[in-house]
C-alpha cells in the first residue's frame, strides 16, 4: 500500500512539473531579431533594444555585410537559429528585403517593417523605387570599388535630418558600405504573404518615399502606424516604433 501511494504521489508530482514546464514554454516571449538596412549597422536599433531587454525579451541585432541579399539572409537565418523559440523579425529599409526572404523560416511568427521595402518575388530595389515619387538619396552616394556609402551631407539632409548633430555623426560613422550588386537582387518567396505583418510608415522620409511605404502597407494588408519622422524613425521616435513591435510580439 505504501509503495502504491508513493507511486501515485510521484506520478502527480511528475505531471505537475511537466504542466508547469509546458505553461512556461507556452508563455515564453518571442526573440526579437533586428535587421538593419543599407548605410547602417546593428547599432541603428540602440534606442529600442534596452527597453525590450528590460521587459524580458531576448534580442539579437544582426550585423549584415550588405554584400548581397543571399548573404544578408544567411546572416539573419543564423540569428533565427540561435533563438530558442518563436521569432519576430524586424527590418529597416533594405532590411525589409532581408526579412521578406528570411521570414519564410517556420520559427518566424511575424514581420515588422520599419520604413522598409517589402518586395514581392522578382522585384528589385530600383524597380520599386521607380514606382513612387523620386527622393534625393541617390545624390549623396560616395562610391569606391563597387561599394557605396552616404556622404555626411546625405546623412544630415535626407537620411537622418531629424536627429541631433551628435546622433547624425554616429549614424555617419557606423554605416556599413553597401555593395552596388544588392540593387539587382530579388526574393524567391515573399514571407509577408503568409506571415502577419506590421509596418511603421515614416511620414517625413526623404530616403524611401512615404507613398511607396503606404503602397506596401496596402498590398500586404499590414497593420500600420504613421509617424512624423525621417528614414531612421527607430532612432528619432523610438517609443512609437516600440509600441508596434510589442503589439507584434504579443500577437497570437
Amino acid at each position: 500500500m505504501k509503495l502504491l501511494k508513493s507511486i501515485i504521489a510521484f506520478a502527480i508530482l511528475f505531471l505537475a512539473v511537466n504542466v508547469n514546464a509546458q505553461n512556461k514554454d507556452n508563455s515564453k516571449k518571442p526573440t526579437i531579431i533586428f535587421v538593419h538596412g543599407l548605410f547602417a549597422d546593428g547599432s541603428s536599433w540602440s534606442e529600442v533594444i534596452p527597453t525590450l531587454l528590460a521587459t524580458g525579451y531576448d534580442v539579437i541585432s544582426v550585423q549584415n555585410p550588405t554584400n548581397s541579399l543571399a548573404e544578408d539572409v544567411a546572416f539573419t537565418k543564423r540569428a533565427i537559429d540561435r533563438a530558442a523559440g518563436p521569432v519576430i523579425l524586424i527590418g529597416h529599409s533594405w532590411g525589409g528585403f532581408v526579412i521578406t526572404e528570411a521570414g519564410n523560416d517556420p520559427k518566424v511568427k511575424g514581420l515588422v517593417y520599419v520604413a522598409a521595402l517589402a518586395p514581392d518575388k522578382g522585384e528589385t530595389l530600383p524597380g520599386l523605387s521607380a514606382t513612387a515619387p523620386a527622393t534625393e538619396l541617390g545624390k549623396y552616394f560616395a562610391q569606391s570599388n563597387g561599394y557605396m556609402t552616404l556622404t555626411r551631407e546625405g546623412v544630415q539632409k535626407v537620411f537622418a535630418e531629424d536627429l541631433s548633430p551628435s546622433q547624425q555623426d554616429v549614424v555617419y560613422a557606423t554605416q556599413n558600405a553597401a555593395n552596388g550588386k544588392v540593387f539587382a537582387d530579388t526574393v524567391t518567396e515573399a514571407a509577408w504573404k503568409t506571415k502577419p505583418s506590421w509596418f511603421v510608415v515614416a511620414k517625413s522620409d526623404k530616403s524611401l518615399h512615404p507613398d511607396l511605404q503606404r503602397f506596401f502597407v496596402k498590398r500586404m494588408k499590414a497593420k500600420s502606424i504613421e509617424v512624423d519622422a525621417s528614414h531612421v524613425v527607430m532612432i528619432s521616435k523610438p517609443k512609437e516604433v516600440l509600441k508596434l513591435i510589442l503589439e507584434a510580439a504579443n500577437s497570437k
